[in-house]
């Protein structure tokens, strides 16, 4: 049978041809499409005059087929595992990471890259071209290119090992989580959930082959369930096990894994230069520095705290309404809600059925994106997906002219990674004459057959997240595919995804989307109001929950050694930085931060909140100038969104903004002034 990544994609957008796609194709594509590359850059070096175009041009051309090749096979991984794609997985990373290596350390390739820098102001380049070569020099001195051979040898030899161990940590996380779900014989424990909330465990059971109910553990320190269970032991054990997952004990504990990583970024630092891994990372990105992180961190986390406790008080005097005892942090959901209630009159639990996930995606989603960028989205039946649950939808604009296509994967399932994210199966390049085509991924709990799919106004918002990633990759409008969509400083990636979720309250919008399941009507848009003046409550919780997590992670990496035992080390982080509070838990703990451990974010999980400096000020500027028209659209896509990593990023939101962007939007945002 003919390899169908063995070669560009005949389909439309080059969609990756699924239907003939099986697991044992990865690993020839793999080797051919490295071979391939290997030789495109031994063609590089063959040159014995060096320009522009036969060095830089010509290794954004080169690895096309390996890159796309990956894209598929990271897409399914994430999504859609199995033993075979996991031991491929396990056997590629490092390869992967010694083949990047091969090119990054080339002595021959940097001394080309060198020489056109010394000489571009003969060399006429446009500003998205100078700027590459500026990104091609700064990410080869970043992968080691000025080291001495020794230690280029060495951190080749670290990239191999920690690919390896990511990948190790994602299986072990992932098999603990399936592990450690909660399994019910029967439904007797489960009051206070809704009908179809009880109807997904039985689902979740059944797709697991078992008798009775499962409750599947998320990502995070968290579970929305816990928000209606009457049962307090079940929400004990429930936030329990999610707080255990890859512990000492467990069959697939990450202790070990977390060790070795941690002592090989430090190790990777010191040899260039840094004190520690987050400096090393830091230098890199938006921020500059760990104590420029810090600096802003500490301004928050005092009244994260005080805010937090000033929540709990109240939490607990509702608690002793019901029962004795302290309030703990598998209460806190529960009560949140009840004061939420008493508060500002909202019952989340009562606005699920007004989000039917076809529904908010289409006419809440996708309606906003065409109010402001002018895009269409046509149901593409007829395309074959990775998965049976994807959705497919051609993208166009209003011109009727072709942009991209998009992927849509919402349910849960035991083969699928928590959380909720963005990523590529085609990246925009004019050079390469390609198109977009994106992928967004959620765990929502799949529904009883017949059921509909309703969603948490939490989950609403992560949808609204989600797809401000994806309109940065679809509308991303670059020559060079190393500047595509999201292809920016980690810290600031998150910055379209988060104003984004602006659109979601958006009256115009709300009103399109948010429509009862059974009774057709619409919902009051009284609920803005309600939400909006609730916009400052229970942020004491959610930002000392996320701040813990981020400040852990700096911790974790700016550290002499690396500590035995995991679990005091994140108590003393924590405590250092005033944050203990132990009815809010980390939102992450060490052992469960895939984030870090697998995902990309390690000493950058400060980034979300770093970019909502960002993203508060981008909403006030739309609120200023006429909130959801096209003319914010445009000026947003051209300025920001089309534009991915080929200008500098900063420059972009000043030239937005106007100005330099503030930190106290953020903080009256948050409650926090």
């Amino acid at each position: 049978m003919t390899n169908p990544l063995l070669s560009v994609s005949p389909l439309e957008y080059e969609l990756p041809n699924f239907a003939l796609l099986k697991d044992e194709h990865y690993l020839p594509a793999f080797e051919h499409a490295v071979a391939t590359h290997n030789a495109e850059i031994a063609a590089i070096l063959a040159q014995l005059e060096v320009s522009f175009e036969n060095t830089i041009v010509a290794m954004e051309k080169a690895g096309d087929l390996l890159n796309s090749m990956l894209m598929v096979f990271y897409n399914k991984t994430s999504s859609d595992t199995n033993d075979t794609l996991q031991a491929i997985d396990a056997e590629i990373a490092p390869k992967i990471a010694a083949h990047i290596d091969s090119i990054r350390l080339n002595p021959a390739l940097f001394e080309r890259i060198q020489k056109l820098v010394a000489k571009r102001e003969e060399l006429g380049l446009d500003a998205e071209s100078d700027w590459l070569l500026t990104r091609y020099y700064k990410d080869f001195k970043f992968a080691g290119a000025e080291l001495t051979a020794e230690q280029r040898a060495r951190v080749g030899e670290i990239n191999e090992a920690i690919s390896g161990l990511e990948v190790e940590f994602d299986k072990r996380l992932l098999a603990d989580s399936n592990d450690l779900a909660i399994h019910l014989p029967d439904a007797s424990r489960l009051k206070g959930l809704s009908e179809a909330e009880i109807a997904s465990c039985k689902k979740a059971a059944e797709d697991r082959k078992l008798d009775g109910y499962v409750i599947p553990l998320l990502n995070y320190s968290g579970h929305p369930l816990l928000a209606n269970l009457e049962d307090r032991s079940l929400r004990e054990e429930i936030l329990k096990a999610t707080l255990s997952r890859g512990s000492r004990g467990n069959q697939n504990d990450t202790s070990d894994v977390v060790i070795q990583l941690l002592d090989l970024r430090r190790e990777k630092a010191k040899l260039f230069g840094y004190s520690n891994y987050v400096d090393y990372v830091t230098a890199q990105q938006t921020a500059g520095s760990g104590a420029n992180v810090h600096s802003v961190l500490r301004k928050i986390a005092p009244a994260a705290k005080a805010n937090a406790q000033r929540e709990g008080a109240l939490l607990q005097e509702l608690m002793n309404q019901e029962t004795t005892g302290e309030l703990a942090a598998w209460d806190w959901s529960r009560y949140t809600e009840q004061l939420r209630t008493k508060q500002y009159s909202i019952d989340t639990s009562v606005l699920k059925p007004y989000f039917e996930v076809r529904r908010v995606l289409e006419d809440g989603v996708f309606f906003a994106a065409g109010r402001l960028y002018g895009l269409k989205f046509t149901r593409r039946d007829d395309l074959t997906g990775y998965h049976p649950e994807n959705w497919i939808y051609q993208v166009d604009y209003e011109d009727g002219s072709k942009c991209g296509l998009y992927l849509f994967d919402p349910f849960a399932r035991p083969s699928k990674r928590g959380g909720a994210w963005m990523n590529n199966l085609v990246d925009q390049s004019h050079l390469l004459g390609k198109l977009p085509v994106v992928v967004n991924n959620m765990n929502i709990p799949k529904p009883a057959d017949g059921d509909p799919a309703l969603m948490t106004l939490d989950e609403v918002n992560t949808l609204f997240h989600e797809f401000g990633h994806t309109l940065h990759g679809l509308l991303s409008n670059v020559t060079y595919a190393r500047f595509s969509g999201t292809s920016v400083e980690r810290d600031f990636v998150e910055f379209p995804s988060q104003v984004n979720e602006m659109w979601m309250l958006w009256p115009e919008v709300l009103e399109n989307y948010a429509v009862h399941v059974e009774t057709g009507e619409k919902l009051s848009l009284d609920w803005v109001a309600k939400l909006t003046a609730a916009e400052g409550f229970n942020q004491g919780f959610e930002t000392t929950h996320y701040l813990q997590a981020a400040i852990l992670d700096l911790a974790l990496h700016s550290q002499e050694s690396t500590p035995d035992d995991l679990v005091k080390f994140e108590a003393e982080a924590i405590e250092e930085y005033g944050l203990t509070y132990s009815p809010v838990p980390t939102r992450y703990r060490t052992n469960y931060f895939a984030h870090i451990f697998a995902g990309g974010y390690s000493a950058g999980y400060y980034g979300y909140i770093w970019s909502e400096i960002l993203d508060a000020e981008s909403v006030n500027w739309f609120k200023e100038n006429g909130g959801l028209t096209r003319a914010n659209g445009e000026k947003f896509s051209k300025g920001l969104l089309s534009r991915g990593g080929s200008k500098d990023s900063m420059t972009l939101v000043k030239e937005l903004l106007g100005r330099e962007p503030k930190i106290e939007p953020l903080l009256r945002r948050r409650g926090l002034l």
